[in-house]
């Protein structure tokens, strides 16, 4: 590569033809040589429709499939990270579960210390007063069932009963 033009060691670059060099002895056509063909002697072939459409849909599949291989890396990162605060959320839950049962537990000696003269009545008014609570509850859970089943989208199907009566209504004009 003495000459700094690019061209590879080994390889001698192709001969112009006659007139066509930077001296350019004689008219552009007078040889016979078209452009295309001084093109395609010099090594600069332009690849053909059918390469193009090719390297494009293989690019186009590589960034396809590293946007997936991304997406997939996005979405195990935060499960991961999700996964990690479940557990948590379940330790510090069952955690809270043990301080209210001994918080109870509490209550029910002071309301027999200070309240009832007998042993089990502090336990059974917390008790009952746990039953209010699930039975409050349960009300509650059956209404929100009774109201949500079946899970059927009412409004949208009044709307689309409107919605085709309108439609039916203006063809008739």
């Amino acid at each position: 590569m003495s000459d700094g033009e690019g061209s590879p060691e080994g390889t001698t670059p192709a001969p112009e033809p006659p007139g066509s060099g930077p001296g350019g002895a004689g008219p552009a056509g007078a040889t016979g040589v078209t452009a295309g063909e001084q093109a395609g002697s010099n090594g600069a072939e332009e690849p053909s429709v059918g390469e193009l459409v090719f390297e494009i849909s293989d690019r186009a599949s590589v960034l396809i499939r590293e946007e997936i291989e991304l997406a997939k890396a996005e979405v195990t990162e935060k499960v991961n990270s999700l996964l990690r605060g479940s557990v948590v959320a379940l330790v510090a839950g069952i955690f809270v579960l043990l301080a209210l049962m001994m918080g109870m537990h509490g209550v029910a000696w002071v309301l027999n210390d200070k309240v009832f003269d007998n042993f089990w009545l502090g336990f059974f008014v917390e008790a009952a007063f746990f039953l209010l609570i699930a039975a409050g509850g349960g009300l509650y859970a059956y209404r929100a069932f009774k109201k949500g089943a079946p899970p059927t989208p009412d409004m949208a199907i009044e709307e689309a009963k409107e919605i085709r009566s309108a439609l039916d209504g203006e063809g008739e004009n």
